[in-house]
């Protein structure tokens, strides 16, 4: 099982890369007896313009350092993109190991968000917003983010929701590309701190309990939450196509303010305010089909 193991981080990275590279990728013919996935060590050698010997030791831990200039020629190679670069690099340069402040001397990070941060959020009558953790668990929400995530087994981590909730696949109607960002995700907002305690256990939770989460584990994509769009089917209210952008809070290291927004006039948006006042009514999330109609009609002849 491919968990959270520090050893060799640089040479499991470059392997898992390589190995997702096909030889048409790069110019390469696909040869007819190739029993490797990806690239060959030596032809990322090649390309990258190291010896065979060199790059074998780097994938084995025996070189673990290699110069700014050989990073980025493998990272050529491999075709990475812009976080998976920084990525690589921090691999080769490791910084100085953290000391932790331990919760309890159990080594776990506390993480508050800022009360500020929480007014401001709640201004946003709108605008579903929530605080991330570096694992990905909600540390805070306004009103709307709630709604948006509520009436699930996990609605307050959303890795396991993505990837342990019974509902998930109809929940995030383009359910792979969700997790795919979602891993890379975590691998970009862990960094290299990879003996984060809270890390190990989630990790090692989800690779026990989802093959669909080893398996994208495994590939050590690195991508941080930036801007996207997401396609909801929310239990209430329906499909919702959202715009999100996900922004670092700076006074909180490893903490991101997901903020989502629909287009404005868009079914989207009138679905977004409806969830809106349901919430402020008091509406449950379980609620379904004939009750949402007619929670719906009857709000809407109030606001008439």
């Amino acid at each position: 099982m491919d968990s959270v193991d520090s050893e060799n981080l640089l040479g499991r990275f470059l392997r898992a890369r390589r190995e997702l590279v096909r030889p048409a990728d790069v110019g390469l013919p696909p040869g007819v007896r190739r029993r490797v996935a990806g690239l060959r060590r030596e032809e990322v050698a090649m390309l990258a313009g190291v010896s065979s010997d060199y790059y074998v030791r780097l994938e084995q831990g025996r070189e673990r350092h290699p110069s700014a200039q050989v990073v980025d020629a493998l990272a050529r190679v491999l075709g990475l993109e812009e976080d998976a670069v920084t990525h690589l690099h921090q691999l080769a340069r490791p910084a100085p190991a953290r000391r932790r402040k331990g919760v309890r001397g159990e080594g776990v990070r506390e993480e508050r968000v800022s009360p500020v941060l929480l007014r401001m959020m709640e201004g946003w009558h709108q605008t579903p917003a929530v605080v991330l953790g570096r694992c990905l668990t909600v540390l805070a929400h306004n009103a709307l983010g709630r709604a948006l995530f509520e009436g699930h087994t996990y609605s307050g981590d959303l890795l396991r929701l993505v990837f342990l909730d019974s509902d998930a696949k109809e929940f995030y109607l383009e359910w792979e590309r969700v997790a795919v960002s979602t891993v890379a995700g975590l691998r970009a907002a862990v960094g290299t701190d990879y003996d984060d305690p809270q890390l190990i256990e989630v990790v090692g939770e989800l690779s026990l309990r989802s093959a669909e989460f080893r398996r994208l584990w495994a590939r050590l994509d690195v991508r941080q939450k930036a801007r996207e769009t997401k396609v909801f089917r929310h239990p209430v209210v329906g499909e919702l196509m959202l715009d999100y952008e996900s922004l670092t809070v700076n006074g909180a290291p490893g903490q991101q303010l997901v903020v989502y927004q629909a287009v404005s006039g868009s079914p989207s948006e009138h679905a977004l305010s409806l969830l809106g006042s349901l919430a402020a009514e008091g509406v449950p999330a379980g609620v379904r089909q004939e009750g949402v109609r007619q929670a719906a009609q009857e709000v809407a002849q109030r606001e008439q």
